[in-house]
């Protein structure tokens, strides 16, 4: 099967006065698995749908394979979809699901036969050709409208958080075979989900949205490690933040004056420098990880800029210890990695709380 891209150019969408896309461009590379991640009405799942032929834009090109198809109907795309609700028809069997839409594109009997039962090995299903929906568990319907979808041989395959109505457990076994039939198959996929790990586990590259506009587009580690603005940093993972007011800049570094903490002596990265530029009132973001936490009269590390605090809470994770610790104003996440026999910080203690100035992001307040 052919790889191909998705690409979309200047493309807006709106239901009367109310604009859902505003201006999306995005380019998908042939065979990637690329996440489309954000909070409810951010206009994730109406860009899929626009993709499949659901929806339609007002403005802007929808290219598959370098081909605008902006005007095709949803059947003339060659495109599969896999909703959130799975869609399988209740009253027929297994194998007539994946057979379908095959069926409906009045393929002959004997090649009905043979990719129907290709889809269902491919995803492990087999032995489960007559039974009926109802009769599975809900990993397994997950599959059966994986095999639909992939026994038509889509161009492009696209996901409506498949995985949304599977415990936890099986979320984590799902997105696994996902990932590895996608690669199997190598067909351009587009995930949606709402769900942080899911993109960051699965996706080659994603783009996180938020209110019709596409905030950042990369590598999930590039989204988590160098987050473009505040609203990328908070969404991706768990991000601690201190607001203060700029003080004074000196070439390459400035001095936060943060309410509660005092003044903090921040240099600055080449990213923080322009994030800063003109900036008189400032978010200062870190990641719960990145924070050494030690007793209050520890010698300090020249390395870290230090601020004394108070636990408030500690969680136990297994593999590390959450602190809730109130710096000032505000409580800030801390995770310190779990050791057999390390002893932990109690409630109300006194601790100091080291910042690592390359793990720290500056955005506008």
């Amino acid at each position: 099967m052919k790889k191909v891209s998705v690409q979309c150019r200047n493309i807006r969408l709106s239901y009367g006065s109310t604009e859902v896309l505003k201006n999306v461009n995005l380019d998908i590379e042939p065979g990637e698995f690329f996440a489309l991640l954000g909070p409810s009405g951010s206009g994730k799942s109406t860009l899929l749908r626009l993709i499949a032929g659901f929806n339609r834009h007002q403005h802007g090109e929808l290219l598959v394979d370098g081909r605008d198809i902006s005007r095709q109907e949803p059947w003339d795309r060659n495109i599969g979809m896999v909703f959130q609700s799975y869609a399988l028809w209740p009253h027929l069997s297994v194998w007539d699901n994946v057979a379908f839409g095959l069926v409906e594109r009045k393929v002959d009997k004997a090649t009905l036969k043979a990719k129907v039962g290709a889809a269902l090995e491919l995803v492990g299903l087999s032995a489960y050709g007559e039974r009926r929906p109802n009769q599975l568990s809900g990993g397994q319907q997950q599959r059966v409208a994986l095999a639909r979808t992939i026994v038509i041989e889509p161009q492009v395959l696209l996901l409506d958080e498949p995985l949304s109505n599977l415990d936890k457990t099986l979320r984590v076994q799902m997105r696994q075979e996902l990932l590895a039939l996608q690669r199997r198959l190598g067909i351009t996929t587009i995930f949606v989900t709402h769900d942080q790990e899911e993109a960051m586990t699965t996706a080659d590259r994603m783009a996180v949205l938020e209110q019709g506009v596409v905030q950042q587009v990369g590598a999930p580690a590039t989204l988590y490690d160098y987050p473009v603005n505040a609203f990328v940093a908070n969404f991706v993972g768990t991000m601690n933040t201190l607001e203060g007011q700029v003080r004074s800049r000196h070439g390459d570094s400035l001095v936060l004056d943060v309410p509660g903490v005092g003044d903090l002596s921040i240099p600055l990265q080449p990213d923080m420098l322009r994030a800063s530029a003109d900036q008189q009132r400032l978010q200062l973001s870190f990641r719960p990880h990145t924070l050494k936490v030690d007793v209050a009269d520890a010698a300090p590390d020249a390395r870290y800029i230090w601020m004394p605090g108070t636990v408030e809470a500690s969680e136990f994770m297994g593999e590390f210890t959450r602190y809730r610790v109130r710096v000032g104003t505000q409580s800030l996440s801390v995770d310190q990695p779990h050791y057999a026999g390390l002893s932990k910080f109690a409630a109300g203690g006194a601790v100091n709380l080291g910042l690592e100035p390359s793990q720290m992001r500056l955005f506008a307040a």
